[in-house]
């Protein structure tokens, strides 16, 4: 029943903040996204697995300084305060200068679940510092985006890091295909 999910995994909920997600432009499919990312806490809770909520938090009088409003995790997602974890990070890494990492370690994780914001800036750095420090990173295929560029419109940023991440990096697959191999 639990056996493939074990204490190997947590899923790590990166910058989903009012800030990022509720103030325009929007992210690209916002509320599949927050659907996705629902879906996914849910299965963890109901595993007991740990859930990481990763806030950017900017220096002091900043609009994303910590406690600010758009600071906060958006209140769409399902998150217990009681239960998950939150972790304030200043740089694109949920790892440099937190104690994410030794956290996971105490722990006995072997696998992070990545989604969030922005594709292209923190979940792909969370994709890539975990797998440097040893850390298998799962990347949720529909559960991270971004906003369309000058150059990129979000879809293909989300795309292009989707088929760029999926083998040397990452282990790329969308929400319903987690959930289905993992119960």
């Amino acid at each position: 029943m639990q056996q493939n999910l074990a204490p190997k995994q947590a899923l790590l909920v990166i910058d989903m903040q009012i800030g990022q997600c509720s103030v325009a432009p929007l992210p690209f499919q916002r509320e599949a996204l927050l659907d996705n990312i629902n879906q996914l806490i849910e299965h963890f809770h109901q595993h007991a697995l740990p859930v990481f909520f990763i806030r950017h938090a900017g220096p002091p009088g900043s609009p994303y300084a910590a406690g600010e409003k758009i600071w906060n995790v958006v209140p769409e997602l399902k998150f217990d305060a009681a239960r998950d974890k939150f972790v304030d990070k200043s740089r694109a890494s949920c790892f440099d200068g937190t104690d994410l990492a030794e956290i996971l370690q105490q722990q006995h994780i072997g696998e992070v679940v990545i989604v969030g914001l922005k594709t292209q800036y923190c979940v792909d750095t969370a994709c890539r510092s975990s797998l440097a420090l040893g850390i298998k990173p799962i990347l949720i295929s529909d559960g991270h985006s971004c906003i369309n560029t000058a150059q990129l419109s979000a879809a293909d940023i989300i795309a292009h890091h989707n088929a760029c991440l999926n083998g040397p990096i990452a282990r790329v697959m969308d929400t319903a295909a987690f959930i289905a191999a993992e119960q």
